[in-house]
């Protein structure tokens, strides 16, 4: 099972470049960043997320075309199901996932259209950052460089 924070879904604008992106925080994190701006979720809190809630979220949201994950959570299985619901039912809609994991195995590239990795360390700063070690993937393309600053 995934949970979700139903209070904190929201669309953004900056998490993936050139899209309407509606973010979902996902509990259970297994990550232990240090500077973590959420460290409520490592904890076993929220909603269970289902293909029918996600569908209410698709359809209460008109425009988005981006659904990003923000983490794992504990149960793989759970998240890789949730993304082939996406895949299948929202061939527009694009699939994104945020982990905090070094790397992820090759068959999430097949359920998500967007991946970034990299643990959040403080002294190299986000992903605006140019030191920073935090990747994100479209495809299999490092687009990192599109969130940095330009000076």
């Amino acid at each position: 099972m995934l949970k979700y924070i139903p209070e904190l879904t929201d669309i953004v604008m900056e998490e993936i470049p050139d899209r309407v992106t509606l973010a979902v925080e996902i509990s259970n994190c297994r990550g232990n960043c240090p500077g973590c701006h959420s460290p409520f979720l490592r904890g076993d809190i929220g909603e269970e997320l289902t293909p029918r809630i996600i569908d209410r979220l698709i359809e209460d949201n008109f425009g988005v075309n981006c659904f990003l994950f923000l983490g794992e959570g504990a149960d793989r299985d759970a998240l890789l199901r949730l993304a082939g619901h996406l895949k299948s039912s929202y061939p527009q809609i694009e699939t994104a996932l945020y982990t905090g994991r070094e790397r992820v195995e090759e068959e999430f590239e097949e359920f998500f259209d967007y991946i970034k990795v990299g643990p959040y360390i403080e002294a190299l700063g986000p992903l605006n950052s140019r030191s920073t070690n935090q990747r994100l993937y479209h495809h299999g393309e490092d687009i990192s460089l599109r969130f940095w600053r330009k000076h």
